[in-house]
């Protein structure tokens, strides 16, 4: 399989991740365009019934283990590293995610493959995997070329259609024994966050507010706008940190991924971190005083404005 393009499956909870199906999305596209093949790399234990869901990949390499039932990173670096040596593959993409990012940068030392984060393109250029990454959150963009001809990109959800990485195809199985096992790190137990006042994950209408609201007296200028448009309030990480909102409230990689019709993102900068958990929105509105705020570089429609001014006049509007 040497020179192929692996993608290493997420799941949870019987369910693929979507940003999963981003990646194979890539991965076809890449794959095609350079006449090589796409391998869906599936860990676990019990997981044959998702191999199925995986038809954009030419195969399925299924590594089905009791020692892998529960993700631990030293588990999966013990399981993968013997596996991305003997296969040699020119690019290996993983999610951006706490899971993607542990399991990504423990590779890298492992196999010598260099690792590009946050990516948000992945392209072929001579040859070679091109990756361009957000750095420094988003303020920057840089090219990556793999000096080896071949590394790891970690790719920020939302920077490819997730729908490009499904396919009702029936890819080919091959399963693969664990090679060694690590029992370094033992998965204890998965403790669910407490549900909140409202599932923000299941709301059309996000008013998200970051560090430009100022003060958190001003988080009820906000409430009365999402109220005015038969929506929720969420919130960037800064927010949840400070206490100002509650956890259930927090948009983005350490809080929720949500999908609203409407998105309005009042003061929020655009973190990589932020923008995995809301990239998806189908209409996505940004209010910043900063015109170099990596916001607008996702969002629909924006305006360069203090949202203290623009707040009340918009919920003024909508209430008449």
């Amino acid at each position: 399989m040497s020179g192929d393009v692996l993608v290493l499956v997420e799941h949870r909870d019987g369910t693929i991740s979507e940003s999963t199906f981003e990646l194979l999305g890539c991965a076809r596209r890449l794959a095609d365009a350079a006449a090589v093949k796409v391998a869906a790399v599936l860990l676990g234990s019990g997981v044959d019934a998702l191999a199925g869901q995986l038809g954009a990949a030419d195969s399925v390499i299924l590594i089905n283990d009791p020692a892998l039932a529960e993700f631990t990173p030293s588990g999966y670096h013990a399981a993968l590293a013997p596996l991305i040596r003997e296969r040699a593959p020119m690019l290996v993409l993983a999610t951006n995610t706490g899971v993607g990012m542990d399991v990504a940068a423990g590779l890298s030392m492992a196999t010598g493959l260099a690792l590009a984060a946050y990516a948000i393109d992945v392209s072929f250029d001579g040859g070679s995997p091109l990756v361009t990454s957000q750095l420094y959150s988003g303020k920057v963009n840089v090219r990556v070329r793999f000096e080896a001809g071949a590394g790891i990109a970690t790719v920020v959800a939302g920077a490819f259609p997730a729908e490009a990485g499904r396919s009702t195809a029936t890819p080919t199985i091959e399963r693969v024994a664990v090679a060694q096992t690590d029992g370094r790190v033992r998965f204890l137990r998965f403790v669910r966050p407490e549900a909140g006042d409202v599932d923000i994950t299941r709301e059309s209408v996000l008013v998200s507010v970051g560090r430009g609201i100022g003060d958190a007296e001003n988080i009820a200028l906000v409430e009365e706008l999402a109220a005015a448009l038969g929506g929720a309030v969420s919130a960037s990480r800064p927010i949840a940190d400070a206490g100002w909102l509650p956890r259930t409230r927090q948009v983005g990689k350490s809080g929720l991924r949500v999908k609203p019709r409407l998105y309005l993102a009042l003061g929020i900068s655009g973190a990589p971190e932020h923008l995995e958990g809301m990239r998806g929105a189908d209409l996505i509105i940004a209010i910043n005083t900063d015109p170099r705020a990596p916001i607008f570089g996702v969002a629909h429609y924006g305006a360069v404005a203090d949202l203290l001014d623009v707040v009340p006049a918009l919920t003024r509007r909508l209430t008449g």
